[in-house]
């Protein structure tokens, strides 16, 4: 199996999350672990799963807006909040992804990173991107899934492994068989 991960990482949970779903998903699978900013439509050319991730801004997919305040955030934070290598306020997030992506013909599931709460008073970006996923020809193959951060935003104890064994789901899920790509 060819497995494409992508992920939109302002402090690096995400990110965390996203190379721990592909240790899940095991050495004998071909899998890439890649920033939005860098997910092309080729790279994705032949994937037999796409899974993407973000974390979740003001209720949902982030926007510039928020990834401009996330980076303001992380300024204020005097070390507390770090960025990850990959964050960028004026780059292309999920969403801005979505706008140039096309449609795929592959598997698909999507996860975030949210601060723990009930999720109707905290948000889901993970639906936001299932329903883009859907909208551009993937096929659904697990529920949406969040993971979990405290309010100093670092992950909850077990949320990687709760990802590690999200990609090994996600691994036996996908239909074996050769595929018709775009």
């Amino acid at each position: 199996m060819r497995a494409v991960i992508v992920y939109e990482s302002m402090y690096g949970n995400t990110h965390l999350i996203a190379d721990a779903i592909a240790d899940g998903m095991g050495s004998s699978n071909e899998v890439t672990v890649i920033p939005v900013s860098a997910a092309t439509r080729n790279l994705l050319h032949g994937a037999d799963l796409v899974v993407a991730g973000g974390p979740t801004h003001v209720h949902g997919i982030s926007r510039a807006s928020t990834r401009k305040a996330a980076m303001e955030q992380a300024g204020k934070s005097s070390g507390q909040l770090v960025l990850d290598a990959g964050a960028a306020a004026d780059g292309p997030g999920l969403r801005d992804w979505f706008g140039c992506l096309g449609r795929i013909s592959a598997s698909g599931a999507a996860f975030d990173t949210r601060i723990a709460g009930p999720a109707i008073v905290m948000g889901q970006a993970s639906k936001g991107i299932a329903k883009l996923l859907a909208q551009h020809g993937l096929t659904l193959i697990a529920p949406a899934r969040s993971f979990l951060v405290s309010r100093e935003n670092v992950l909850q104890p077990g949320e990687e492994d709760r990802a590690r064994e999200w990609g090994r789901e996600l691994a036996r899920r996908v239909p074996l068989g050769p595929r018709h790509r775009d």
